[in-house]
């Protein structure tokens, strides 16, 4: 008698089928899915103005980056979790009727050894394609996904994407991009420089095991961050910026929503009131003290951190205060987004349209054909 496949098997993304998505229906559905070293998330979505409407989400904790620091491989637990929860997002892909899709995976699968592996294993058992890409790309997508979320009455926002094996910081041009227009002109702003720090909330955890260092784990975290935390050559000259108060920061991260959900006492989380919100410097390093405070069993009795992130919350407020001690602002804007509405803002885009030119080079009377 033939058993039945596994669950994941049978979950596998068939692609959008002809005819879909006629004149006057609801328009196409795209969908991005982030493969993080501790988490897996989707978004899915439809065309709303420049920007869009969340049709359907996913998000699972997976550790898939769990050992990696000392095996430099990821574990088959972590991968079969993984397959797992793509499983779903397949099904929800299917059901959605996605006609276009991209997926990403960072850092965990960066460093690993058989991250070739996984991304094959994924391709066959779940029909998905993945790329992984690199820091840059990850920085400018975080970017991308929050620039509703900068205030153009300053001149420089730093963008910190805090993951769970690396952290990405990136300068922002906001006086440039004003002058240009700024959000409302469709453009978008200047990256002025990027960095990568080889240090998230998994790989700090494991570093810096809670258990070894009772009396002073937090700060052995926050002294391991800020040696792995460097700032980059071209923004060097950004600091006056920060010293005379004309720059803001925008967290992206679930450290940064965390922290934002402890200063505001939440009973349970809601992303309706923490994206978008502010909170200054000194509330969020009074969250993060909090926190600090605790034991597992403490931070998981908070609403807001639960048991799943008890672990690892205290790692991220560690890498936060370091990059408010190094780049000093008055104000943080807290965003629930980052990554995967940078991918479904770069999958909507219309391509540009162009002239051809005949022989000699000038331009065509002929009409325009949209750009390859």
């Amino acid at each position: 008698m033939a058993q039945d496949k596994p669950a994941a098997a049978q979950s596998r993304f068939t692609g959008p089928q002809p005819g879909q998505h006629k004149k006057g229906g609801p328009g196409p559905a795209f969908a991005a899915i982030d493969l993080g070293t501790n988490n897996c998330r989707m978004l899915i979505a439809r065309r709303a103005g420049r920007s869009f409407r969340i049709i359907d989400a996913f998000s699972r904790i997976v550790r898939l980056g769990g050992g990696l620091t000392e095996t430099g491989k990821l574990n088959d637990a972590a991968m079969d979790n993984v397959v797992s929860a793509l499983g779903v997002c397949a099904e929800k892909m299917n059901r959605r009727e996605v006609v276009k899709y991209r997926s990403v995976a960072t850092q965990a699968c960066r460093l690993a050894d058989n991250g070739p592996e996984l991304m094959a294993r994924i391709k066959t058992e779940t029909g998905l394609d993945f790329d992984i890409i690199t820091p840059e790309e990850e920085a400018r997508l975080a970017v991308l996904g929050c620039l509703d979320l900068m205030d153009e009455s300053y001149d420089v926002a730093l963008v910190v994407d805090i993951g769970g094996g690396s952290t990405e910081l990136s300068w922002v041009d906001l006086a440039q991009w004003r002058a240009r227009g700024g959000f409302e002109s469709g453009g978008r702003p200047p990256i002025r420089t990027w960095a990568s720090a080889p240090v998230g909330v998994v790989t700090l955890s494991e570093r810096i095991p809670e258990a070894e260092h009772p009396d002073d784990w937090y700060e052995a975290m926050k002294d391991f961050a800020a040696e792995a935390i460097r700032t980059p050559r071209g923004a060097r000259k950004l600091k006056t910026l920060f010293t005379s108060g004309r720059a803001h920061m925008i967290g992206t991260s679930g450290t940064i929503t965390s922290v934002a959900g402890v200063h505001m006492g939440l009973p349970r989380y809601e992303r309706s009131l923490v994206d978008g919100s502010w909170m200054t410097a000194a509330d969020a390093r009074a969250a993060c003290l909090d926190l600090a405070s605790k034991d597992i069993d403490g931070r998981a009795a908070n609403p807001v951190i639960g048991r799943d992130r008890a672990d690892l919350v205290l790692a991220g407020c560690a890498i936060l205060e370091v990059v408010m001690d190094k780049w000093p602002v008055e104000k943080i804007r807290v965003g629930d987004r980052g990554l995967r509405e940078g991918l479904l803002l770069n999958l909507m885009q219309k391509p540009k349209r162009r002239r051809r030119r005949n022989a000699k080079g000038a331009g065509s009377s002929s009409a325009p054909k949209a750009a390859e």
